[in-house]
């Protein structure tokens, strides 16, 4: 059964940033006034960047290299362009979902293996390098990565990731064996299941403990924060690789479409349900990050309290959580010396609420599933659900890189799709080797941060210029009314002749400054800390 070219586009445009990228940047930059920033770039150029990229795939029924080089064979460059960046982008988001496998594989395990620390050689103690930081972190660093000390320390392959990402990569090829004709049965499945595993997260979550403070602290804005010009700019990128712009996935996806197929309407609805789906996924994340914060932030009071009836000879129970703050208070004045002996934690909710980038799935996540009672039922439910995101996103880095591959004509048109899709496959998987490799997260890393932010950019920069300068606004204007039965409005017109490329010209100004002036020092950052 094969699919709506719409379905291939949302589960091609929602993927693992919706899951904790987004509310990682929500979390750093003042909550609920993230949403700002976030709401101006989707409307001023989210949604106009992603309208014209369907318009002009389903009018001139090309993939990206054949789009650009109808326009005008100077805009060849933006196809290959195009292909170059879903190829990278394929490498290092196929080993993410390989470190989901091994997650997955070690769920089944009764009890997961990174709720406790490994006992040593002898087994008289914890391992040491596990007892000086958590279980979770020593799972994730040296059960999982096996990381090395700093980026020039290469190290051997890792056995354990080189089969998963071989695993990933099969199950990539099958469900893209001939293209988006194979993956119809599949899409319903990756683009419809992480609903349904976040729609149990949500009721699981808001009935934890601590799920109001991580719903309070999510949706408390800090509306100071909107001063830093940084904010701007990552609500800009977020929106920009959230909807997969300048792939050329989505071209070639839309290619597919009935001619007179509602072009503009699919690109509203797709880019609101991504957007919608990133504060739908956001709840039940700060929920049960907020149930990991007070869990940890009780831990810390308990173990001090201990210490305090212990010291004083108090009777149990007689210092509470409730009344802590004003014992300690009273302790602090009448006994300042025997207080400062007991080294007491200081216990603030708001620095166990929180989190990081990637860590938020494979540390944050983890540490809070192992809290939750059933605590191996939701590790399998979280990274399926994970793996789902990742694997229709794939579809599209795919689809980017074989249909350019057939347009460009390197391979006899008697060569099958299955073999193409396969050399395609194979070499991805050997190339991306080096990210199975001790240092590979470090590498995989750097290919994040340089390979996919500014060339993307460039590549949406000469898509709208080269559509509104090159093919001509007034032509593309009448292409969409003759698809849609309506003429662009005056919030299209604008926005595609000033407001987004502008936006997009000051991101890559910014990037391009931010990236010449830290290149320098990236490479020192890339050391081992597991604490």
């Amino acid at each position: 059964m094969k699919a709506p070219p719409l379905f291939h586009c949302v589960g091609f445009a929602v993927g693992l940033g919706n899951v904790w990228r987004f509310p990682y940047l929500c979390q750093i930059y003042g909550g609920g006034a993230f949403l700002i920033p976030y709401v101006t770039a989707l409307i001023f150029e989210g949604i106009p960047l992603f309208h014209l990229e369907l318009a002009i795939g389903q009018r001139l029924r090309k993939g990206s290299i054949g789009v650009w080089n109808t326009i005008s064979p100077y805009l060849g460059g933006v196809g290959i362009g195009s292909l170059m960046v879903s190829f990278i982008v394929s490498l290092y988001y196929n080993t993410i979902l390989a470190w989901v496998m091994w997650y997955f594989i070690n769920s089944f395990q009764e009890p997961l293996p990174w709720s406790a620390c490994p006992l040593n050689g002898n087994r008289t103690g914890y391992i040491e390098e596990c007892h000086e930081s958590t279980a979770v972190n020593y799972f994730w660093y040296r059960r999982a990565l096996n990381i090395a000390s700093d980026i020039t320390d290469s190290g051997n392959l890792q056995w354990w990731l080189v089969l998963c990402l071989a695993i990933c990569w099969a199950i990539v090829y099958l469900c893209t064996i001939r293209g988006i004709e194979s993956t119809g049965k599949a899409i319903y499945v990756t683009a419809i299941f992480p609903y349904l595993v976040l729609t149990i997260f949500l009721i699981r979550g808001l009935t934890l403990p601590g799920a109001t403070e991580g719903l309070v602290y999510f949706f408390t804005p800090n509306m100071n924060i909107l001063k830093n010009p940084r904010v701007w700019l990552d609500a800009a990128t977020q929106i920009f690789f959230s909807l997969s712009l300048a792939f050329g996935g989505l071209i070639a996806f839309s290619s597919y479409n009935s001619p007179k197929n509602d072009c503009e309407k699919d690109a509203v609805t797709i880019a609101i349900v991504n957007s919608m789906t990133s504060l739908y996924a956001s709840i039940p994340v700060f929920s049960i990050l907020g149930f990991k914060a007070t869990t940890r932030y009780w831990d810390c009071l308990d173990r001090n309290i201990i210490g305090i009836i212990n010291e004083f000879d108090l009777p149990d129970q007689s210092i509470m959580r409730d009344n802590y703050t004003i014992w300690f208070g009273l302790l602090n004045t009448t006994h300042p010396k025997k207080i400062a002996s007991l080294k007491l934690r200081s216990c603030d909710l708001q620095e166990f609420l929180d989190a990081s980038g990637t860590g938020l799935a494979f540390i944050v996540f983890t540490e809070a599933i192992i809290l939750m009672p059933g605590s191996q039922g939701w590790a399998v439910l979280f990274f399926v659900m994970l793996f789902s995101l990742g694997l229709s996103s794939m579809f599209g880095n795919i689809e980017g890189i074989l249909t350019p591959l057939l347009e460009l004509h390197v391979v006899s048109k008697s060569v099958p799709k299955e073999v193409l899709s396969g050399v395609i496959c194979l070499v991805s998987f050997v190339t991306a080797l080096c990210f199975t490799l001790r240092s590979g997260s470090y590498w995989l890393e750097v290919f994040d941060s340089y390979a996919g932010s500014l060339p993307l950019l460039i590549i949406a920069f000469f898509e709208v210029t080269g559509v509104v300068y090159v093919y001509g606004i007034k032509r593309f204007s009448d292409d969409v009314k003759w698809m849609t039965g309506r003429q662009p409005n005056f919030y299209w017109q604008v926005s595609w002749r000033i407001i987004s490329p502008l936006l997009i010209l000051l991101a890559e100004l910014k990037i391009n400054y931010l990236s010449s002036s830290t290149l320098k020092s990236f490479c020192a950052k890339c050391t081992f800390h597991s604490s």
